[in-house]
């Protein structure tokens, strides 16, 4: 007569000896009794299923399930977590009020020195507050976490349309996502376009000149003073100082401009719009100002104008009254 001792699938404690006689139904029926369950299966300790009677040799060790498949018994006490071996469970995130559903080991696995990784990879140790529908509470931005949880899954960074990157990368650092981190630090940076040093063009030198508070500075860099019909200049220092070179100024409209302390001799101001401008202490040598160049309500109080042209300017509703001191042709 055969013995064979018996364990419930995936165990081994509480085992039963047993005689060994008739058919396989026969010993499925003694294993229900003996172990109080439903026997369906047989397996060796291989995890070999057994469908014959005559396979059992005496002394064997069998284990007995339900109809499930074989549990090695070595895992017996663990948690399924640790049997599948990595955290595969489903749980739910509620981030600023959206919710998200992924897995722990999505949390987990890809970046484990995470923050996320440290909150989920063992439950409840870091004491998570739930909602009333159960999903762990976290008082972060929904839409820039999205990205996030997208790049534990698969590993690309994937951000829709009108989300900042910037934000995305601040929920990347707060969570601890180093490597996501680094790839949105370059991807900001590469997205911002190179600096433009082309030349500016006269009207834009123009606008940028009169958009510039008159204590502020504003530097050009000489490019090509002799070949160029654009503005060439050297430093700036609106309100203070300008020197121009090259810059045909004839027919602008410098309305209201506030011109005062500027270095404009030589300058062609031929027929430009100079109604109201403060040409105070302006340095308008040689300039010419000639042809319905309009200085109507101009101020030029200690304005140098030795040896400029003013034939046919207008001068109607000056500030200040020119005096010969200032020499003009």
């Amino acid at each position: 007569m055969r013995r064979v001792t018996l364990f419930v699938n995936g165990t081994s404690r509480n085992g039963k000896v047993v005689a060994v006689y008739g058919t396989l139904s026969d010993l499925l029926t003694v294993a229900s009794n003996k172990l109080g369950i439903r026997a369906c299966n047989l397996y060796n300790g291989k995890g070999g299923l057994i469908d014959d009677i005559t396979l059992i040799r005496d002394d064997d060790v069998l284990y007995v399930s339900e109809g499930d498949a074989f549990i090695d018994p070595q895992s017996d006490g663990k948690t399924s977590d640790d049997i599948s071996g990595s955290h595969t469970d489903w749980l739910t995130l509620n981030i600023g009020g959206r919710l998200f559903t992924t897995t722990r080991s999505t949390l987990v696995s890809k970046e484990p020195d995470s923050m996320l990784a440290h909150m989920f990879r063992e439950k409840d140790v870091w004491g998570n507050k739930q909602d009333e529908r159960g999903a762990y509470l976290i008082d972060r931005s929904p839409e820039y976490f999205e990205p996030i949880l997208n790049y534990l899954r698969h590993g690309q960074i994937i951000v829709n349309e009108g989300i900042n990157l910037l934000g995305v990368l601040e929920e990347a650092r707060f969570f601890g996502i180093e490597q996501m981190a680094e790839q949105l630090e370059v991807a900001i940076k590469n997205s911002h376009p190179p600096e433009d040093h082309s030349p500016l063009s006269r009207k834009e030198f123009v606008r940028f000149l009169l958009a510039t508070p008159t204590k502020s500075e504003l530097r050009c860099q000489v490019e090509d003073i002799c070949n160029s019909s654009d503005v060439c200049c050297s430093q700036f220092d609106v309100g203070i100082k300008v020197s121009f070179f090259l810059f045909p100024s004839q027919g602008l409209n410098f309305s209201g401009a506030d011109l005062s302390r500027l270095d404009l001799r030589y300058i062609n101001f031929k027929m430009a719009n100079l109604s109201r401008c403060n040409l105070t202490y302006a340095n308008l040598c040689c300039s010419n100002l000639e042809r319905n160049c309009d200085l109507s309500g101009c101020d030029l109080q200690e304005a140098n104008l030795r040896g400029s042209n003013v034939k046919g300017a207008i001068f109607e509703e000056m500030l200040t009254p020119l005096h010969m001191s200032q020499s003009v042709r």
